[in-house]
């Protein structure tokens, strides 16, 4: 055994150039539909790493668009519903000298398609006594549509930076 008060040898720290890693490449596509986005949509539904659980809950909810929805896949009224809600601008807190600004910025493009993923989610989650894939579903719905909780959310993301592009120029 060997003593504990020895010390082991420090290890050469690796420097790199960045800290995070991006787990954007470990992504893997939805079984069902073979798509990355669906992928990512049953990565946020999930919880305590329960993936089977979400996958059944976006499945079932793709189930209930199918029936509402004749005329179009159930996959394009998915991808609709997100692109519709994606946020073009949104204001970021900038501190300047003493004071806080609520600075308007370009959403970039991956960051637009995580918030409306999130969103929906989360107003979905918000709403109670329906099981979970039917509010999805519900949501989705009003997310093609162009109607509904998450569109009220992005409307009111793109009136804070309209109401704040006074302070554009703070954006560097």
């Amino acid at each position: 055994m060997a003593n504990p008060r020895m010390r082991r040898p420090k290890k050469k720290a690796e420097k790199t150039k960045f800290k995070f890693k991006s787990t954007e490449r470990f992504l893997k596509p939805d079984p069902r539909f073979g798509n990355l986005v669906v992928g990512k949509l049953i990565n946020q539904i999930m919880h305590a790493g329960k993936k089977s659980a979400a996958q059944h809950v976006v499945y079932d909810a793709m189930g209930v668009i199918e029936k509402r929805i004749k005329d179009q896949e159930p996959l394009e009224v998915l991808l609709t519903a997100i692109n519709n809600v994606k946020p073009q601008i949104e204001v970021r807190s900038k501190r300047v000298g003493g004071a806080t600004y609520q600075v308007p910025m370009e959403v970039n493009r991956k960051r637009q398609q995580t918030l409306a993923i999130r969103n929906i989610i989360s107003n979905s989650r918000s709403k109670k006594g329906k099981p979970m894939a039917q509010r999805l579903a519900d949501e989705l719905i009003d997310a093609y549509n162009k109607q509904g909780a998450t569109m009220t959310w992005r409307e009111n993301t793109h009136k804070m930076a309209e109401a704040n592009k006074l302070f554009a120029h703070f954006a560097w």
